[in-house]
């Protein structure tokens, strides 16, 4: 996960001048995260907690020489603003924005593509290194600490509140982690679970890894694949919630945007089965994660 977030990286805010944006960068600045700039067109030689604001990712990059960007704009500018990024060379975008038009995204994503930009998100609360004590986005709130210690289990999750709720249970149970990362609750987003496991694979801070699942996509049955394949050999404990929702009506929209079962695809239950048979541990709460890594690790 060092490629992505380490504590060399240099943050840039798009959005800084945005009440939410104000209120996540001072809690990363306070986590110990380097934020450098941000953007705001229009705002340029303001500053948000004596962070400078510039009116372009041109002049940011060539003053601050970010290597990663938070965006957080509306929805209707989100593109303009990670097109900008990804062109200004920013190699990571952390995109916190929900609401995007799937149309949009798929041309961000694209871009994305083009130039090997690693994209996190849509509708992401961000990703936390404990160790080196960087954070970007609200992951954690503003005592991140509280939930997210140093150790050596990587997170994965779906769902924003519960990637805390997983670091904080690893916690109480004597664990911590290397790294943890918010997705997005779309079903169009840049890095899947599975893209993101061949981070940890090649993370030597990572022991195992804990995945957070939801009803919706085949996400689950990629990461399945993924272990099938030996792509990812590490242990991994997945938690998929949502089984209820298998007895609702197919296209019922549960929580998340992608929370939608259509057909047979999406269920729970094929999900929990297809990792099971790849040889990933499931958990059927919280409270079994530490046993069923105690067992693995």
């Amino acid at each position: 996960m060092t490629r992505l977030i380490n504590r060399s990286t240099r943050l840039l805010i798009q959005g800084i001048t945005g009440r939410e944006a104000r209120m996540v960068t001072r809690h990363m600045l306070d986590y110990g995260t380097s934020v450098v700039s941000g953007v705001t067109p229009g705002r340029g030689g303001q500053n948000v907690e004596g962070v400078p604001v510039f009116d372009t990712i041109r002049q940011a990059v060539t003053a601050t020489q970010p290597s990663a960007s938070l965006v957080s704009v509306p929805p209707a500018a989100t593109l303009d603003a990670v097109s900008e990024a990804i062109e200004g060379g920013i190699p990571l975008v952390v995109i916190a924005t929900e609401g995007i038009p799937q149309h949009d995204v798929m041309r961000m994503l694209e871009l994305a593509d083009q130039h090997g930009t690693v994209i996190i998100g849509p509708n992401s609360v961000g990703v936390i290194r404990p160790a080196d004590g960087v954070k970007i986005g609200a992951i954690g709130g503003e005592n991140p600490e509280r939930a997210f210690v140093p150790g050596r289990i990587g997170v994965i999750s779906r769902s924003g509140g519960m990637t805390s709720e997983i670091g904080l249970t690893l916690r109480q149970a004597g664990r911590g982690v290397s790294a943890a990362i918010s997705v997005g609750g779309d079903a169009l987003i840049g890095s899947t679970p599975a893209t993101l496991l061949a981070e940890f694979q090649s993370d030597p801070d990572t022991d195992a890894v804990v995945l957070f699942g939801e009803p919706g996509t085949r996400f689950e049955e990629d990461v399945a694949h993924r272990i099938s394949s030996g792509e990812f050999s590490k242990p991994l404990v997945a938690l998929i919630a949502g089984e209820f929702t298998e007895r609702l009506p197919a296209g019922t929209a549960f929580g998340h945007a992608a929370a939608i079962i259509e057909g047979g695809s999406g269920r729970p239950s094929s999900k929990r089965a297809a990792l099971e048979q790849a040889g990933a541990s499931v958990a059927k709460s919280l409270d079994d994660i530490f046993d069923l890594l105690q067992s693995n690790t």
